[in-house]
């Protein structure tokens, strides 16, 4: 069984800060780095470094050819990005303060020149009972899940960056939802910050889908067919947040594709994002599959 993962591949431009920059303020920030990111990207290498056979597709300009390179090197098949001539590669611009946490401004760049014609080529490659993971970082979503729905593909979709493009997707096509609270909120229109209220909403509207909801501090909570399970976090001292819910994405569905139950899946995606968010960078901080058995034994 392979996993394929069609979407975006960005550059990383992250800017450590004192304080997120404020409206007419200039600001001076205190480093300066290039890392790999985009949240398919991120994803890929975690499904990869789970142990899962991955594939990710997408597209850059003449200036990603790093971006594959670090995806080939943590073990994600690459053959279907496509390198588009004379485009410039989709970025962000990470503002990171000093308590960890971070704000994005992302450029679509060539995440946003996906074809029907790509789609339907990548695609003919995967087969009833494949795994499709999507974000919103790519166009051509709806046509993307309305063929794989079609070839029989298990749809898992991470709903972010949360816009109204989501709500005008084939929702009820959708295996596997993985969201936090906000995206939970607006996809079911409520400004209602109860987690309880929320996981309910969603099992009552997606009531055939498997609801994987973060809840932050909070840890995880999974609404499916086998009933409801619940995960706490791992507390470490937080370094970066960026690639957090990218690495749970990725370790949850990779453990589920290795044959492990919601509970465990649960718990290596807990413990991988635990280690993500202690280390720098989005990509480079996503752990490997024995960095997780380790801290899952160090934790007992």
């Amino acid at each position: 069984m392979k996993v394929l993962s069609f979407g975006s591949l960005n550059i990383d431009n992250v800017y450590s800060v004192d304080h997120f920059v404020g409206k007419g303020e200039t600001l001076s920030s205190l480093s300066y780095h290039v890392f790999t990111g985009g949240k398919g990207l991120n994803q890929s290498i975690a499904l990869a470094r789970a142990g899962a056979e991955t594939y990710h597709a997408g597209s850059i300009g003449p200036d990603g050819q790093f971006l594959v390179d670090t995806m080939k090197a943590a073990g994600v098949h690459t053959d279907y990005v496509s390198v588009l001539p004379g485009a410039h590669t989709g970025h962000a611009i990470i503002q990171r303060d000093i308590t960890g946490d971070n704000c994005i401004l992302l450029y679509g760049g060539t995440n946003q020149m996906i074809t029907r014609e790509q789609a339907d080529s990548v695609l003919s490659h995967f087969e009833k009972g494949d795994y499709m993971v999507l974000q919103n970082e790519i166009n051509e979503l709806s046509y993307i899940v309305k063929q794989a729905h079609s070839k029989g593909m298990v749809i898992v979709l991470n709903p972010s960056p949360m816009n109204e493009k989501i709500l005008r997707l084939p929702l009820e096509d959708i295996d596997i939802f993985l969201l936090n609270e906000v995206e939970a909120g607006q996809l079911l229109d409520t400004s209602s910050k109860d987690k309880d209220e929320l996981a309910e909403g969603l099992r009552k509207k997606f009531p055939d889908a498997t609801i994987v909801l973060t809840l932050g501090g909070d840890g995880s909570v999974c609404i499916s067919k086998e009933g409801i399970f619940r995960q706490g976090i791992y507390r470490v001292k937080v370094a970066d947040t960026t690639a957090a819910g990218d690495t749970y994405t990725g370790f949850f569905i990779g453990s589920l594709l290795k044959g492990k139950g919601i509970p465990e899946a649960m718990r290596y995606a807990s413990a991988a994002s635990a280690i993500a968010v202690s280390q720098s960078g989005a990509a480079p901080s996503i752990p490997t599959e024995d960095e997780v058995e380790d801290f899952l034994k160090e934790k007992g």
